[in-house]
């Protein structure tokens, strides 16, 4: 079944990769736009309560979330060979679970009003709870979608599900929804994206039989399923335990500080894991090309994440006063301090590409289960002392745990802690140099009290991390290299053209 193959892939897999990183970047980017305007509206339509309300209760659906995928898509992407009966079984897999956790969830809404001693509560859950069904019905269609790299029908219909998304809710908010407009987007975007799945693959599911073999794959699943769980919980334990000991309000802030965040977080790392993982996948019988393509991929992500992420660091609070309005003043140094840690999540999330490619499952649980257990103790120390305590110290931690999870992920690889500092260390350094010449500008204007002071500080953090790449010469031909990369996906076109499969529905 042309679903499933992928011999015609390894032909151009680099102009492949190029080129879907460029398309799933650029989906990425008009997703981005269309999120911020969906925040900057609703953040003016709603109080920080009602964000805290719902925040409440996704934290903990969204655990659910994480596990109604059950790990099955990452095992159906990084098998090199799987039949249609193999598909089939894990599609039902995945429907029984999401099944099951829609019930579970539903049961526990009364629960959750309980804990958080808020009644509304209750019909916001089971509003919700339909989600984890609705996401497992497409955890295989899309699986088959990035095992054919098929990024362009991917980014196509995540951009339309979001517009859709974005526009019921604000029309929503509009009219006086008030909490319900923030549900109605990921409700609307799921749905779209579910039917779309499904009208882009030729292959439907049967009746299961007994016969197929997936008790491997489960294994695997299993194992990537439990650690994306943990890793959701001790993200998710924020919010939890500041919704509980705070109130809605404070959590209101916090939430809306760090979704903010993790908007151009998301932007660079969705579009790199969804090209990386099927591609290390291809090759991972090759240590020394899967090691040069990571090294490449990180480096890229780095020379874009370090300077963007030093520039939120210095200008966070007139970024939180354009972006959100002047009632949201007081999540500026909570922003500010979470941006402490946002260049180690590409570093973190790049050891999931390497350990789910090359099947080693067993070691990814192994990291999360230690990470989560630090990062979780870190937040219940801080809790007593404010959110902005909580903020500063999970930063410290996980910029404390990074070395080792690094050398750890790297162990029996073609990948050395030296070649990750070499593939790091320009872009990281720049950036810092670029925050002190910025925090230098600040001295002579104030940003706290001028929103056009914000266009001087960048103006001086631009100008100086562009000086420091004309006058290194390694800096130089790193970013050469970048762009030859880049240059490829030009003269890889007529080929990745030649070898396209033909599917159902080619390049939706």
């Amino acid at each position: 079944m042309e679903d499933l193959r992928t011999d015609h892939l390894n032909d151009n897999l680099k102009g492949r990769s190029v080129r879907g990183g460029v398309l799933i970047a650029s989906s990425q980017a008009s997703q981005f736009a269309l999120g911020m305007i969906f925040t900057i509206v609703l953040a003016r339509l709603l109080t920080p309560a009602d964000f805290g309300l719902v925040a409440m209760a996704t934290a903990v659906t969204g655990l659910g979330q994480v596990f109604a995928d059950l790990g099955l898509s990452e095992a159906t992407i990084q098998r090199p060979e799987i039949t249609p009966d193999q598909v089939n079984a894990l599609f039902w897999i995945n429907s029984a679970v999401g099944l099951g956790l829609t019930l579970i969830t539903a049961a526990l809404a009364p629960v959750l009003a309980w804990f958080y001693r808020e009644p509304r509560l209750i019909l916001i859950t089971l509003v919700l709870a339909p989600t984890f069904l609705i996401g497992s019905l497409r955890v295989q269609p899309d699986a088959l979608l990035k095992r054919q790299m098929r990024f362009k029908a991917l980014a196509v219909r995540n951009v339309i599900s979001v517009f859709l998304g974005v526009l019921v809710a604000i029309a929503m908010g509009i009219e006086g929804a008030g909490y319900w407009a923030i549900i109605a987007f990921p409700l609307t975007a799921n749905l779209i994206q579910m039917f779309s799945s499904w009208l882009m693959i030729s292959w439907r599911p049967s009746r299961p039989r007994r016969a197929a073999d997936v008790g491997s794959m489960v294994k695997f699943g299993s194992q990537v399923a439990v650690s994306y769980l943990i890793g959701s919980l001790s993200g998710n334990t924020s919010n939890i335990l500041i919704g509980w000991y705070w109130g809605a309000e404070p959590l209101g802030l916090f939430s809306r500080a760090f979704n903010l965040l993790m908007k151009p977080v998301n932007q660079i790392l969705i579009p790199a894991g969804g090209v990386a993982v099927p591609a290390l996948s291809r090759i991972q019988g090759d240590p020394r090309r899967s090691a040069r393509y990571y090294l490449g991929a990180l480096n890229l992500i780095m020379w874009i994440s370090a300077p963007l992420f030093g520039f939120l660091f210095i200008a966070a609070k007139p970024t939180i006063l354009v972006l959100l309005g002047n009632k949201w003043e007081a999540a500026a140094p909570i922003f500010q301090l979470l941006c402490i840690s946002a260049l180690a999540q590409p570093l973190f999330q790049s050891t999931n590409w390497v350990l789910i490619s090359s099947g080693r499952t067993d070691r990814f649980l192994r990291i999360t289960l230690i990470t989560s257990a630090i990062g979780m103790g870190v937040l219940a120390l801080a809790l007593p002392f404010g959110i902005k305590a909580v903020a500063l110290w999970c930063s410290v931690a996980q910029i404390a745990m990074l070395p080792w999870v690094m050398r750890f992920c790297y162990r029996g690889t073609g990948l050395t802690f030296r070649a990750l500092g070499r593939s790091v260390v320009s872009p990281i350094s720049l950036s810092l140099v670029g925050v002190l010449s910025a925090e230098m500008a600040s001295l002579f204007v104030n940003p706290a009290s001028d929103v056009a002071a914000l266009f001087v500080i960048a103006a001086g953090f631009a100008a100086a991390y562009l000086l420091a790449i004309t006058l290194c010469r390694p800096v130089r031909e790193e970013i050469n290299e970048i762009r030859l990369l880049l240059h490829d996906l030009r003269l890889s076109r007529q080929t990745a053209t030649a070898f396209a499969p033909k599917t159902m529905v080619s390049h939706a």
